[in-house]
């Protein structure tokens, strides 16, 4: 059994890294929960507050952090466009100024760190899918930008901590991800569709709903997570995690509806300022470096994420999910495993 590490996780109480907190902590490691709730909930992590191995800190990562550990996961930023537009300030500091806190904290202590950057680095792409090579289209001044760029300053100190300080860094470009413990008013698409389905309401599309996304379930994404920083050294990076299967916007709309049994119509609005038009990840250099490809189906994923969003609407207060219970049956998430394999076309059924 591998050795027991304590870890710390920024943003620890939000969607991802809740999830992120439960894999550790299930494989035996001290971890400490890093989150000023922002967007993070205690509800996320109120069920691990009684495991012993387990410990939160409400700190803001933009004031530096003292503390001793041996690898660092930074989810620290908030991610669903409302979010980070609410206080783009606040959401460039928290991306520039937390990865320079965490960094010398990465130098103090000699540990590993694991900058959790974005698809948004790719901006509005004009090469498809995107690979890690692709330097991207990114508007510089746009009402994205605060969190755009901020993520692609947090990557240039990441490399520059490794190649002047000699840091050991990884680097996840994640892409669309949803899963049960999204928020419910974030503004992302899947929890916006699925929460107006649920009630009746029109489900709103942008355009005509022909941009693309690729959505990749939470189980898989924590997986690549842990898999990235169990790498070795010379691992390349930055690396890619995402589903690679593409769906419109519409033909998510379509699922929801059809899942949820909803009657709910369609709407159209104007596309926002700057929204991508198609976005697909190349990830060519996670299956090759480390042998992940997600397995969860979008309609597989959308039913565990709706009967969540349900129980939530409903009063039911849903009780926090591990991450093993939301992944398919006979599928045991196992940090570090290689070769994950493919069954089934990677369980991606693009004729949903």
């Amino acid at each position: 059994m591998p050795r027991s590490k304590r870890i710390l996780v920024t943003g620890g109480s939000g969607f991802l890294g809740s999830f992120l907190c439960e894999s550790l902590l299930r494989d035996g490691h001290d971890v400490l929960c890093v989150d000023n709730f922002q967007t993070g909930s205690r509800a996320n992590i109120r069920h691990l507050l009684g495991n012993p191995n387990f410990e939160l800190l409400r700190h803001d990562v933009t004031v530096p952090l003292f503390v001793e550990v041996e690898e660092i996961f930074n989810l620290a930023c908030p991610a669903s466009p409302k979010a980070y537009q609410t206080n783009p300030v606040k959401t460039v500091k928290t991306s520039v100024l937390g990865a320079i806190n965490l960094l010398e904290l990465a130098r103090r202590t000699n540990a590993k760190i694991l900058q959790a950057s974005t698809s948004e680095v790719y901006g509005d792409p004009v090469v498809h899918p995107q690979p890690e090579a692709y330097w991207g289209n990114v508007n510089t001044i746009g009402p994205r930008s605060c969190y755009d760029e901020g993520k692609r300053c947090a990557e240039t100190l990441f490399f520059d901590y490794e190649r002047q300080l000699g840091l050991e860094i990884r680097v996840a470009r994640i892409f669309n991800t949803y899963g049960p413990r999204m928020s419910r008013d974030d503004g992302r698409v899947v929890s916006n569709f699925i929460v107006q389905a649920l009630r009746g309401e029109p489900i709103t599309l942008y355009g005509a709903g022909e941009q693309t996304r690729s959505f990749c379930y939470v189980s898989d994404l924590i997986e690549g997570l842990r898999l990235l920083m169990d790498a070795p050294g010379s691992a390349p990076k930055p690396v890619n995690l995402g589903n690679p299967v593409e769906f419109t916007i519409r033909e998510l709309a379509e699922l929801v509806i059809e899942l949820t049994g909803s009657k709910a119509p369609l709407v159209h609005r104007p596309l926002p300022k700057d929204d991508p038009t198609q976005r697909k990840p190349d990830i060519s250099r996670a299956e090759e470096v480390l042998g992940w490809a997600p397995r969860i189906a979008l309609r597989e994923g959308l039913g565990h994420t709706i009967a969540y969003f349900d129980g939530l609407l409903s009063g039911r207060s849903p009780a926090p999910e591990t991450e093993q219970a939301l992944a398919p049956p006979g599928f045991v998430l196992q940090a570090g495993r290689p070769g994950a394999g493919r069954a089934g076309g990677n369980g991606l059924d693009r004729s949903e």
